[in-house]
């Protein structure tokens, strides 16, 4: 049970108040008309009570016990009081056992979170108790106390059900809180590991250009294009970018290649071992071609498929005049993941 209480320890407390009742019944049978009826009601009742407390199934008691409960109140208050003089000369003792007995097991249904029909229960009880030994009955057989347990059952297990629940969120909340931290730390240590790989490759250059003055040889300006292309591999290449990649994609626009570098999540969820070998065909792809683009681009994740490179090449007509055909493929390569 959900309550912050164990289980165990109400398990425990339910039987034995249960217990009791059917002992006071069996000793005070002797009041009733014919014991028949009575052993009936202690037999109707001491299974509804076992049946309800087994720790089966969820905390919420299920509808058709739930029913079976108030239909053996209804049966137990008929076959006991039926055999019972409420005008008895000095009471009838504890043979009115059954109406603390239907106050327990009415209250065990609302404690399970069936407090509809426990009070349809208790309403039963009270009306027939009214009916059979008239309103001042309600006190003396201490119906009133079967209201009152149940009424404190109710607003217990509400209010235990509603802590459960702002529990639940409240660590749903934290959960969601830890994650965004998380991502918030993943980007920060992100950028700080890009700006450091941009630091190092453009550092050199930068000072160069200090040096000259902004004078700089046709060389040195084709240079510092090739780290604009690799300062922006950075950004949009990501988790495609290795100590190879970043090799070959160099030597590839050294000799006058478009490369492009697309990281669109397709490998965040890859184990190293996995990631290094996508690393190693992606650069051996770009060695192997002499494309004048290649498109690196990784796959979505609903696919076995980690990343697509693909080698274009512009058709030219005859004498290097362009002829505005359509650049034919010279590279398709799909690169499967073992996820």
């Amino acid at each position: 049970m959900n309550i912050g209480v164990p289980r165990a320890l109400i398990v425990t407390m339910a039987i034995t108040f249960s217990g009791y009742h059917v002992i006071l019944g069996i000793y005070s049978i002797s009041y009733a008309a014919s014991p028949t009826p009575v052993i009936i009601a202690l037999a109707l009742y001491a299974f509804a009570t076992t049946v309800s407390l087994l720790p089966w199934g969820r905390m919420r008691m299920p509808i058709w016990m739930a029913s079976f409960n108030v239909a053996v109140t209804i049966v137990i208050t008929v076959l006991v009081s039926s055999e019972l003089d409420p005008n008895r000369e000095g009471g009838n003792g504890y043979a009115t056992w059954y109406v603390a007995a239907i106050g327990t097991l009415l209250t065990i249904t609302s404690t399970r979170r069936r407090h509809a029909f426990a009070w349809v229960g208790i309403a039963f009880l009270t009306v027939q108790t009214v009916i059979w030994a008239g309103p001042g009955a309600l006190a003396s057989l201490g119906v009133i106390g079967s209201i009152s347990w149940v009424a404190v059952s109710h607003i217990l297990s509400s209010g235990m059900a509603k802590a459960t629940k702002d529990a639940l969120r409240f660590a749903l909340a934290e959960r969601e809180a830890t994650d965004w931290q998380a991502a918030q730390e993943a980007h920060v240590f992100e950028r700080q590991f890009r700006l450091g790989q941009t630091s190092s490759s453009a550092l050199p250059m930068l000072r160069r250009i200090q040096e000259s003055g902004g004078e700089l040889t046709e060389a040195e300006r084709l240079e510092c294009l090739h780290l604009e292309g690799a300062i922006r591999d950075e950004i949009r290449g990501r988790r495609l970018l290795s100590d190879d990649v970043r090799s070959e994609v160099l030597v590839a626009r050294r000799r006058g290649t478009v490369v492009t570098l697309l990281d669109e999540g397709g490998l965040d969820d890859l184990s190293d071992s996995e990631l290094g070998r996508v690393h190693a065909q992606v650069a051996a792809a770009i060695a192997s071609t002499h494309a004048d683009t290649v498109i690196v681009r990784t796959a979505a994740e609903a696919t076995d498929v980690a990343v697509t490179v693909v080698g274009l090449r512009s058709a030219t007509a005859e004498g290097g005049l362009d002829a505005h055909e359509d650049d034919e493929v010279d590279l398709f390569l799909e690169i499967r993941s073992h996820r």
